[in-house]
């Protein structure tokens, strides 16, 4: 099992959902792919698609303008 990071600091829609979706594809079953972002609307965005894709949110914290979620593939 891998641990993909996507860092998506000071990047704004649609970048770090574009990432995710790169890294998603890259990742092989049971993989986790953690984003890092500071735009407000993508971290609505990043777990709906996560939702929409059947994938698992592992856990999504926040820390000042920083979030960070956690994705199982």
């Amino acid at each position: 099992m891998a641990e993909i990071k996507v860092d998506c600091t000071g990047e704004t829609c649609p970048v770090p959902l574009v990432e995710t979706r790169k890294a998603l594809r890259k990742a092989a079953a049971g993989d986790i792919i953690e984003v890092i972002g500071t735009h407000p609307a993508s971290k609505k965005e990043i777990p709906m698609a996560v939702k929409a894709l059947g994938l698992e949110l592992v856990e999504q914290t926040e820390e000042g303008d920083t979030w960070r979620i956690r994705i199982r593939k």
